[in-house]
């Protein structure tokens, strides 16, 4: 190797301490150090860069670290809840700007019954009527299948 050795007997001067280190001579094409391979054809030296690269040798390509995993949050039942409340607070609010807009008073019959409503109140009582009408058949048939599927369970 033609790296510069230090003898034990070194004074510790500071012109030898500001010497900078001569990094090893490689050869150009292969990338092997010059002085590794004895009785190998002469070819032209180069310095070493950190990294691999060889002057005029192009871009020094750098290997990929893997990235770090993407941290992923946790869902617990606390953070569910909370983002139900958002959401019903988000949307309570979109109601009650629907509802004052639409303050003109409608006349509204139904058998027999009539009645005079602001037209948002009417609209949202119309939905809640319809969220009704098909909750209610729903949380049947969720009963219907609890009962079965215990039934099914007894019997093993």
């Amino acid at each position: 190797m033609t790296e510069p050795s230090h003898s034990a007997k070194s004074t510790g001067g500071a012109a030898e301490r500001d010497k900078p280190a001569v990094p090893p001579m490689r050869d150009a094409e292969t990338g092997i150090d010059a002085g590794a391979m004895p009785g190998a054809p002469e070819a032209p030296a180069v310095p070493a860069v950190p990294g691999g690269a060889v002057p005029g040798g192009g871009a020094v390509v750098e290997p990929e670290q893997p990235s770090a995993a993407p941290v992923r949050i946790k869902h617990t039942r606390i953070s569910g809840l909370w983002t139900g409340i958002i959401v019903a607070a988000v949307v309570l609010l979109l109601l009650l700007v629907f509802i004052v807009q639409n303050n003109s008073y409608v006349t509204i019959y139904f058998f027999g019954w009539g009645g005079e409503f602001p037209l948002g109140v009417a609209l949202l009582l119309a939905a809640i009527c319809g969220v009704l009408l098909v909750a209610i058949p729903g949380y049947g048939r969720i009963i219907q299948l609890r009962r079965s599927f215990r039934k099914a369970n007894t019997r093993k």
